[in-house]
């Protein structure tokens, strides 16, 4: 598919069906774009599906399965919408280290295919409010998912998840304990977790 170049093009690209519950379109919206009239578009179509793809079916699809629907914050990046938002101070890193991350369409400096997502569980909100039962989820998605990476926020416990062709499966957090919660050669990084997140469901695929 070519980098569209008209508003019928971008629709097409929106109906691209990534996996049984998303389509592309579901990933496209950003508010550094809408508000400073950036297109967010992909520069290559075809690699950002392909990448978007493996995000949805490996780890998407099996959460909202598991836990009911999910609240996507922040997709999809274009390498325009991402530089500016790391120039202008809009919590976006620089596009070398956002490639095969939120940029779907861009390789990461290894060659390597990636794509990334910030979303809420809102079951995860509406049965837990102890500080730090964020952790609870992070667990689950350690036991569970092929994860390559997730990130933890303050608000509503959105995070970053990231699907990637070389997962390195590291969990930190912006949210108290803040840092890295784990990551290879950390002592609690294998064996089973599962008490730490008693009386969660068990993956539904």
């Amino acid at each position: 598919m070519k980098k569209p170049g008209s508003m019928k093009g971008l629709e097409e690209l929106g109906r691209v069906r990534l996996s049984k519950n998303f389509f592309f379109r579901d990933f496209l919206h950003s508010e550094i774009a809408d508000f400073y009239r950036i297109p967010n578009i992909p520069e290559d179509p075809d690699l950002a599906i392909e990448a978007g793809r493996r995000l949805c079916e490996e780890l998407l699809e099996p959460l909202e399965t598991t836990f009911g629907r999910l609240h996507i914050r922040s997709g999809y990046r274009s390498p325009d919408v991402n530089a500016f938002g790391n120039r202008n101070g809009l919590n976006c890193s620089t596009n070398a280290h956002t490639a095969a991350h939120h940029i779907w369409d861009m390789r990461d400096l290894d060659g390597c295919m990636g794509a990334a997502v910030c979303i809420v569980v809102p079951w995860l909100i509406d049965h837990h409010s102890h500080e730090g039962d964020w952790q609870k989820l992070a667990w689950w998605i350690h036991d569970h998912l092929p994860y390559a990476s997730l990130c933890f926020f303050p608000k509503l416990w959105a995070f970053n998840i990231q699907w990637h062709e070389r997962p390195m499966r590291t969990i930190q957090s912006y949210v108290s304990p803040r840092g890295m919660l784990t990551k290879p050669g950390m002592a609690n990084w294998e064996g089973d977790h599962s008490a730490l997140y008693e009386g969660f469901p068990k993956l539904r695929c």
